[in-house]
């Protein structure tokens, strides 16, 4: 019934890019960043966290359209891509 394409630059994860974004939005710093990424339970060592961390605040993420679950399967969330399609950059409504 739809056929959506999403530019890669949103194929991150929604809840995980959201959260980083609302803490960028309240002039979090890297020690924020690390905590989030914790309490997500990233798969990541101190060291990863710290340069992913690094890495975040001098290059702000776009919101993704993606969801992960806990057993690393990466799925589309359709409701919330076919909605903006269009409306937002990288999701195009196609047919």
């Amino acid at each position: 019934m739809h056929t959506i394409f999403i530019n890669r630059e949103r194929t991150t994860d929604y809840q995980m890019t959201r959260g980083i974004c609302e803490i960028l939005d309240r002039d979090g710093n890297e020690e924020d960043l690390i905590a989030f990424m914790a309490d997500r339970n990233l798969p990541v060592d101190d060291i990863e966290a710290q340069r992913i961390a690094e890495e975040l605040m001098a290059k702000r993420p776009n919101e993704g359209y993606l969801t992960i679950s806990n057993a690393l399967q990466w799925r589309l969330q359709y409701r919330r891509a076919i909605d903006h399609a269009g409306l937002v950059p990288g999701i195009l409504r196609i047919g």
